[in-house]
């Protein structure tokens, strides 16, 4: 009897089977083998769609002769840094014991994918079973096991992957390709995407419409009312439904007529108003709330949510987190109480875990929904404790999912909202507020008590305790004030909003359940929302102000060549994404969609070839005329320069703002304030502490950054601190820009040490106390760094050849660091 060979995504799922499936796996090179199975792995993507010059070498030069580049039939290529894995499992489904292979990568779009470019690499045909879990635990792998679909099933499921792949590679090469050989005024490359492109363009075009917001000054009155009691509380002037003016003296006088004047309270409403409780979470809403609520990017995120299905952080005890469904089917509803039952066992969840646990029946209108749910149900806690305490985002995106999971059986929170009218001097006040009166599913999400009294008060106007008032009660207003204020320019993109806008195709959509019926006309799919949103940070398009992101002037560029070309549409590329679900539920061909993404590549193209040189040129902001009195200040690749700069009889003006300043950029329009102004406003967002400064024009015209307290943040810096001693050479190791190196890393005499720690190390920052660790210690701890694959976990190791390296958690094998 033959074998059957099992290919998981990844060697730590591959291990999980064997451990699940049982049977005395004995350890080869790359894969596990027991008497009747062999179980291998792949590490995220082993081949790749080829390059233009794989097809043809004289591609290999960019050139608008050679474009559209379509290939009739996409080839494939090896990736280097998995080829050694990939000859493994090409040797392992070409051997003659083995009848049948098991497609076990994750079960969605990318796995289906990740599994069908090993097959066509492999030439291989033998009968493909698939696995499909949305749970890694133990039970759950065996269940999947006892029940693998037929691989001809999936084959709706990899059109759409293909389909998708080959799209991005069409759009994305073929885009950036035209626009950097047309844009090549501009300097670098112009990188384009399917999906990129129009996410970028929701960002620049928020941040113009900051660039273009003028403020109005407007003015509000509130009054200070004292009843007898004594009791007292603020009120908010208003006319009509406005609770604002633009005239100063209007304003003044409502307050002066008001101040010492007989008060009555014209009317007292209280209205009960219930919240349902949300629906459970999908991977963009997990994605959002931890944003808004830690901080956390959706990178970070997505990669604690992995960890936490996986297991490989302290078991597998959430479901599967890449899924865009936030119901449950009906096969579920056995396991609910089960679930909660087991969530007994988390102090934090104890008491809601009882009670959902407890009930007769369960509220499922809202929870189950077989029809809303495709691949994946809702992420939801498998019911299982951790094996060992969570710490960091693991431990915040686990209490999220359980607090959800256990809020939703809960019954409605219910409010009182209070609106009091106060008139005096025959002007109207308005006080509102907002009690909880019944936490309902609250307690349960955020851990809220009802409360007798509590600070009440909309977002604009002043928190207050509320006292009791009744209809026609009499007092005096004590105090009535002026408030100046100014309106505010639309928010910046944090993730969590650009989260939303991507869901939705840029449409503003806060509603659960209008939302969902959106899903499938999105930006991208949850997982790959996230790796866009780095992409996007990665090739300079965009930064991180705190919580905000925010275009950089490149990013501007990219979208000011396009203008309003379709590429920068979000509903289009929405669209698109809708054709791909079609596609994957076998309602529309796959045919079909590819041959309009051909000719909208050939539309991009064409596009760029007809752009004239004006027209790049004008991307290039002429910010105003140089300080210096030589010339006119204009964008250049890396900074805002005068034009002047150079000349064959003089050595030029050199006057310049760089773009960059201690790792923040600067706009255009921020350029322009400090030519204008002499200063920028108070900016936030640098490398510095602290964070917030403006740059000044100093004396002799020199750019520098100033806190708001004075401090020059861009001083030079003093001599570096010793962070450690070098295990090479007995030198210091020192903190420079880049790294954490040896002090004798050079000399006149000798070649030196060349110990370095590189402080941007596999797509993370190395802290300084990291770097000290791996030096005393031989390795560091657990953390999350990135590859062209994707994101893993790994640490930096010092080797007995005295070099840092990164060693993957999932290889025993370390990488090398560069």
């Amino acid at each position: 009897m033959g074998k059957t060979l099992i290919i998981a995504e990844k060697p730590s799922v591959g291990q999980d089977y064997a451990r699940a499936l049982g049977g005395g796996f004995q350890k080869h090179e790359g894969y596990l083998e027991s008497d009747d199975r062999i179980v291998s792995w792949a590490i995220g993507h082993l081949a790749e769609l080829a390059e233009p010059e794989d097809y043809d070498e004289s591609l290999k030069r960019w050139s608008m002769k050679t474009l559209p580049v379509i290939p009739e039939s996409f080839k494939l290529r090896p990736d280097a840094r998995g080829k050694k894995q990939l000859d493994i499992l090409k040797r392992l489904m070409k051997r003659a014991d083995v009848d049948d292979i098991v497609n076990g990568c994750d079960a969605g779009r990318e796995g289906e994918l990740i599994f069908a470019y090993i097959v066509d690499v492999a030439k291989v045909k033998k009968p493909v079973r698939r696995l499909w879990v949305s749970s890694m635990t133990r039970a759950a792998i065996t269940e999947g096991f006892e029940h693998l679909r037929d691989g001809e099933e999936m084959a709706n499921l990899e059109a759409a992957a293909r389909s998708r792949s080959e799209a991005d590679w069409l759009v994305g090469m073929n885009g950036t390709r035209a626009a950097t050989v047309r844009g090549r005024a501009l300097g670098g490359v112009v990188s384009l995407g399917r999906v990129q492109t129009p996410t970028l363009a929701l960002i620049v075009r928020r941040d113009l419409e900051i660039d273009a917001f003028e403020p109005e000054t407007y003015f509000q009155v509130d009054a200070r009312f004292g009843l007898d009691g004594p009791r007292a509380y603020t009120g908010r002037w208003f006319e009509g439904k406005q609770d604002r003016t633009s005239e100063r003296e209007r304003a003044e006088a409502v307050a002066a007529a008001a101040t010492g004047a007989p008060a009555t309270v014209e009317s007292v409403k209280r209205t009960e108003r219930k919240t349902r409780p949300p629906l459970l979470y999908d991977l963009t809403s997990l994605q959002r709330d931890a944003n808004s609520r830690f901080g956390m990017s959706a990178s970070r995120t997505l990669q604690a949510a992995q960890r936490l299905y996986e297991g490989s952080s302290a078991g597998a005890v959430i479901t599967y987190p890449r899924t865009r469904s936030q119901f449950l089917p009906s096969d579920q509803v056995g396991n609910l109480k089960g679930i909660a039952r087991g969530l007994t066992g988390l102090p934090f969840a104890r008491a809601a875990a009882q009670y959902v646990a407890g009930l007769d029946v369960l509220p499922l209108a809202r929870v189950v929904a077989d029809a809303k749910v495709d691949d994946h149900h809702a992420i939801i806690p498998t019911g299982e404790v951790p094996t060992k305490e969570l710490s960091g985002d693991d431990a915040r995106i686990f209490e999220l999912v359980v607090r959800r999971f256990l809020a939703v059986f809960h019954p409605e929170a219910k409010f009182e909202d209070t609106e009091i009218i106060t008139v005096a001097a025959e002007h109207r006040f308005r006080t509102r507020g907002r009690r909880l009166i019944e936490a309902g599913w609250r307690g349960a999400a955020f851990g809220e008590e009802a409360a007798a009294e509590e600070p009440q008060g909309d977002e604009d106007e002043p928190r207050q305790v509320l006292p009791r008032v009744d209809d026609g009660e009499r007092g005096t207003c004590e105090q009535a004030e002026v408030l100046e204020k100014q309106t505010k320019p639309p928010a910046r993109y944090s993730e969590a909003s650009l989260l939303r806008d991507m869901e939705t195709a840029g449409k503003q959509i806060e509603d659960d359940e209008v939302r969902q019926a959106m899903k499938d006309a999105g930006l991208g799919t949850p997982a790959t929302r996230a790796e866009t949103i780095e992409k996007l940070l990665r090739v300079g398009y965009i930064e991180r102000l705190g919580r905000s992101l925010r275009a950089t002037a490149k990013g501007r560029q990219a979208i000011g060549l396009l203008h309003d070309h379709a590429l920068t549409s979000a509903e289009l590329t929405g669209r698109w994404e809708q054709r791909l679900s079609a596609i994957e539920r076998g309602q529309e061909p796959r045919d079909r969609f590819m041959a309009d993404i051909r000719k909208f590549t050939t539309e991009v193209v064409d596009y760029f070839r007809n752009l004239t040189a004006d027209e790049v040129r004008a991307q290039r902001a002429e910010i105003g005329p140089c300080p210096n009195g030589d010339g006119v200040i204009r964008e250049n690749r890396a900074a805002y320069g005068c034009s002047s700069w150079k000349s064959k009889e003089e050595p030029g003006c050199g006057f310049v703002i760089w773009k960059q300043q201690k790792g923040r950029s600067i706009s255009p329009g921020e350029a322009r304030d400090l030519l204008e102004h002499g200063q920028t406003d108070l900016l936030d967002g640098f490398k510095t502490r602290p964070s917030r400064g403006r740059l000044v024009l100093a004396e002799g015209n020199q750019v520098q950054l100033i806190a708001d307290d004075g401090t020059r943040l861009d001083a030079p810096a003093g001599p570096r601190e010793t962070i450690a001693t070098c295990p090479k050479c007995g030198g210091d190791i020192r903190e420079n820009s880049r790294a954490y190196g040896c002090s004798s890393w050079k000399s006149r005499k000798e070649p030196g040490c060349g110990f370095v720690i590189w402080k941007s190390t596999k797509g993370r920052a190395i802290t300084a106390d990291e770097a000290r660790q791996v030096i005393e210690q031989g390795a560091s701890d657990w953390m999350d760094f990135k590859d062209r694959k994707g994101p893993f976990r790994g640490r930096l190791v010092l080797t007995p050849e005295k070099t840092v390296e990164v060693q993957r958690e999932d290889e025993p094998v370390a990488t090398q660091a560069a």
